[in-house]
C-alpha cells in the first residue's frame, strides 16, 4: 500500500464522503466486567489507526420514575469511575429474556422498593462514540414504595433518594451524575423539559 501523501490537500467539505473505515484486525485488550478490544481500521486518507473498543454484550435500562405527586426516585451510589458518590436513575442490565419495560419494574423495585404504574419506553443511546453498550431509558409514572429496597450487597450498595423535578434538573445540569443525557432524553419524551 502507498502511504498517504502529506503534502497533498485534503479534500474541501463537498468533496468528502462519510463512510465506515474498514476494519482489518480485532485483538482482545483486557477481560472483566468491561472488556476492550484494539480495533484496527485502515481511515478515509489510506493510514491505519488502532482503536480502543469498549466491547459490552449487554444491554442496560435506566427509569425516569415519576411519583404521584410529580417527585423523582434517584439512587444515591458510589461510582467508581468518578470516584464520587453521585445521584443516578434507578436500574441496570437487562437480563437475558426480559424486556426493557420488565427490565426497569426489576431494577426500580430492587433498587428503590418502588413500583410504577405504567412504563413507557423512551429512547437509547450509545454509551460513547468508541463503545458497542446500547444504554436504554424508560419513564414509569405513578411510582409508589411497595416495599424496601433489596440492592445492598455483592457489587451494588445504593439507597433511594426522592427529589423535587427542580432538584433532580439541578442534578442533571450539574453533570455529576452518569445518567445526564438518558434523563434529558427521558424528560424530553415525558414532556418536562
Amino acid at each position: 500500500m502507498t502511504p498517504p501523501d502529506p503534502s497533498a490537500d485534503p479534500p474541501g467539505p463537498e468533496e468528502r464522503i462519510v463512510a465506515p473505515w474498514q476494519q482489518l484486525a480485532q485483538r482482545p485488550r483486557a477481560d472483566g466486567w468491561l472488556p476492550i478490544v484494539t480495533r484496527t481500521y485502515r481511515m478515509p486518507d489510506g493510514s491505519v489507526s488502532d482503536w480502543d473498543i469498549h466491547e459490552i454484550a449487554f444491554t442496560t435500562v435506566a427509569v425516569l420514575a415519576l411519583t404521584r405527586d410529580g417527585q423523582v426516585v434517584l439512587t444515591e451510589q458510589f461510582r467508581p469511575g468518578p470516584g464520587a458518590v453521585v445521584l443516578d436513575m434507578p436500574g441496570g442490565i437487562v437480563d437475558d429474556g426480559e424486556t426493557i419495560e420488565q427490565a426497569a419494574a426489576r431494577e426500580l423495585l430492587e433498587e428503590t422498593g418502588f413500583r410504577a404504574g405504567t412504563i413507557e419506553p423512551a429512547g437509547s443511546t450509545w454509551a460513547f462514540g468508541a463503545s458497542t453498550w446500547r444504554r436504554h431509558v424508560v419513564v414509569a409514572r405513578d411510582c409508589d414504595q411497595v416495599a424496601q429496597p433489596t440492592s445492598w450487597g455483592g457489587d451494588e450498595y445504593c439507597r433511594p433518594v426522592v427529589l423535587s423535578m427542580d432538584r433532580f434538573r439541578e442534578v442533571l445540569r450539574s453533570g455529576d451524575s452518569t445518567d445526564v443525557d438518558l434523563g434529558y432524553l427521558a424528560l424530553d419524551v415525558a414532556d418536562l423539559l
